[in-house]
């Protein structure tokens, strides 16, 4: 794969986050822990090689906290999610977060083995989570493409 660059994300690129998570995330807006997200307005970076996007991730600071609210990556296995994550660490370091969190489920296993990498741990869990993520998004399907149930969420972080 060829060299990859990181960019801060610009008001311009609005509509095509917002085509990426309703293709992506199935809808305009992503839950968790009972907090909708509408990501094409948030902070964030994009991944692309020359001009064709290859990751995107954005983000939320409240408080003390920087949470990952997306990340997509199209082309695995190549340090692309690894950089955005590394590009969301530095920024919440610089506006004085003590820690960079995401939210799971517990199906997603591929992302839970991932993020361990990364050097998250679980903070918590919360079972049954999706039944009241569902009353908010209701697109959210009951069970993923290999049949498991998709009910809890699984909270993972990084002390900064």
């Amino acid at each position: 794969m060829p060299d990859f660059h990181i960019r801060l994300l610009t008001p311009a690129d609005c509509e095509w986050v917002n085509r990426v998570i309703v293709t992506n995330w199935g809808a305009e807006i992503v839950v968790t822990h009972s907090e909708i997200f509408h990501p094409a307005y948030l902070p964030g970076y994009a991944a692309f090689i020359d001009e064709e996007p290859v990751g995107l991730l954005t983000y939320n600071i409240t408080g003390n906290g920087c949470e990952i609210v997306t990340l997509d990556s199209w082309h695995e296995g190549h340090g692309v999610g690894t950089a955005l994550i590394k590009a969301a660490r530095q920024a919440a370091s610089q506006v004085g977060c003590g820690r960079l969190f995401l939210v799971t489920t517990n199906n997603n296993t591929h992302a839970l083995h991932f993020y361990q990498k990364q050097g998250f741990v679980i903070s918590s869990l919360r079972i049954n989570a999706i039944a009241e993520s569902r009353k908010l998004k209701p697109q959210i399907p009951l069970l993923d493409e290999d049949g498991l149930p998709i009910r809890d969420e699984i909270e993972l972080e990084i002390n900064l």
